[in-house]
């Protein structure tokens, strides 16, 4: 399948790739960005998210629990993508701002309900051979399994992988400056459909 819509949703429980019931909370030290991907806490996957030269993908969404500070960033390579204005480090975009799951409490046991104030636009593009992740930052310690109270946090990412001629097309609508979703790759089939079908053009003043 050429173009597919994923999402990958990360907790601080187990140690596996899937979640399993009963599984344990584990802590997040505050202040250090911590790989929701392969970063050894919580569900994770087996190596590191990349694209190869024949993929392209597009970050559409991402959130973060509300709760002790948590916010989400986007690395690509080694660059984090959401900076301060002055263009100083910041651990990403609040989980007060996206918060996954959205109404979730903004403190831990908590009764409030947080509202949605960010979208990701525009999309994050991740490059055919560049390596990306999410990283989840909390500004206040998570508690794990042996604490007096525990704390449960999560992260959410939904993308778009666009693979073989579907990578080819989204790298030319970027290069046209066409934002790169579903609908304009669609587009972009149809008119080379169109153009391949089209009738050659007559020769010689239009006289056969």
């Amino acid at each position: 399948m050429a173009m597919r819509s994923q999402i990958y949703e990360w907790a601080n429980f187990g140690t596996s790739v899937r979640r399993s019931a009963g599984a344990t909370a584990q802590a997040v030290t505050a202040n250090q960005a911590l790989d929701i991907f392969i970063g050894g806490v919580g569900n994770n996957i087996t190596k590191p998210a990349e694209t190869t030269a024949t993929q392209f993908v597009v970050i559409e969404d991402i959130s973060a629990s509300p709760h002790n500070g948590g916010s989400a960033q986007v690395r690509i390579n080694t660059t984090d993508y959401f900076q301060n204005p002055d263009v100083t480090v910041m651990n990403g975009i609040p989980g007060r701002a996206s918060p996954y799951p959205v109404g979730a409490p903004s403190t831990a046991g908590g009764s409030d309900n947080v509202l949605s104030s960010f979208n990701l636009y525009p999309d994050v593009y991740v490059l055919p051979g560049q390596t990306w992740t999410v990283l989840y930052t909390p500004t206040s310690d998570v508690l794990g399994a042996g604490s007096a109270t525990t704390t449960g946090v999560a992260c959410f990412v939904k993308y778009t992988l666009y693979d073989g001629p579907d990578a080819l097309i989204a790298n030319k609508l970027l290069e046209l400056g066409v934002t790169v979703n579903p609908n304009n790759v669609d587009w972009y089939k149809r008119t080379l459909i169109e153009q391949a079908s089209a009738p050659a053009p007559a020769t010689n003043g239009g006289v056969a």
